[in-house]
């Protein structure tokens, strides 16, 4: 593929004919690894095609506009954008686009949120890169898709209307509160945390204190040893579970 500049979207080289009968792909990550894995295994299939690849928001935007993805794959992770705000921002600009998420964040604190966000699939990235092709077919057809694992246990919740306590702590807090805690376990100041997800600093430290709270901390101290394990933690989970 041939370099762009970093404020556009990557493009595929893929011909026209193949992407009006292919389901069309936009590829979202910060990672040129990531981004180059998934662009393989899908110009290796016989029912998708590659339209653009972007790494950021803004690139996200140009390339929807302009290529017309039936599916993108995106982070949780983006250097501008919270992937939860990413989801329900393009589900609200454009509510036919099919968002999958393939993500290193833990899927037992992230895939329920995502769903609710407008997203149709969850995989972490320590699945087979193949996971994410049946995660966007499923997209496609308009179906969800998401481990067994995770499937029950939204099904189980929804049956039981929410009676049953949280399995974590951590499910006690809202979207907005989970994504400050994610940003502070990976050292970001509320400087940084209020440009990330285009917040005031007054409203970042509202979000801080309220997880502080529910998580039943005494002091910001606390909440920062906490995010920051907690962070870590989750990120090895996929890891630790299949070891």
């Amino acid at each position: 593929m041939p370099p762009v500049k970093d404020d556009h979207p990557r493009t595929a080289m893929t011909s026209t004919s193949k992407l009006t009968t292919r389901t069309r792909v936009l590829v979202v990550d910060d990672h040129p690894a990531i981004r180059d894995a998934l662009a393989a295994v899908i110009a290796d299939s016989n029912d998708l095609a590659l339209c653009a690849e972007a790494k950021s928001s803004e690139q996200v935007f140009r390339a929807v506009e302009q290529f017309h993805p039936d599916v993108a794959v995106v982070d949780i992770a983006l250097p501008d954008v919270h992937g939860l705000d990413l989801i329900a921002n393009l589900m609200a600009r454009y509510p036919s686009l099919r968002v999958v998420v393939f993500s290193v964040y833990d899927e037992q604190v992230y895939a329920e949120r995502a769903v609710r966000a407008g997203a149709l699939g969850y995989v972490m990235k320590q699945e087979p890169v193949q996971e994410v092709l049946e995660a966007i077919r499923c997209a496609a057809r308009g179906e969800i898709y998401l481990s067994r694992r995770m499937a029950s246990r939204i099904v189980t919740r929804a049956a039981l209307r929410r009676s049953t306590k949280p399995s974590s702590p951590t499910d006690l807090l809202t979207d907005r509160e989970i994504a400050v805690l994610q940003l502070l376990g990976e050292g970001n100041s509320v400087e940084n945390i209020a440009e990330r997800l285009h917040l005031s600093r007054k409203t970042v430290e509202t979000h801080r204190r309220n997880a502080k709270e529910k998580l039943e901390f005494d002091t910001v101290n606390e909440l920062l040893l906490f995010a920051v394990r907690w962070t870590d933690a989750q990120n090895r989970t996929g890891d630790a579970e299949r070891s």
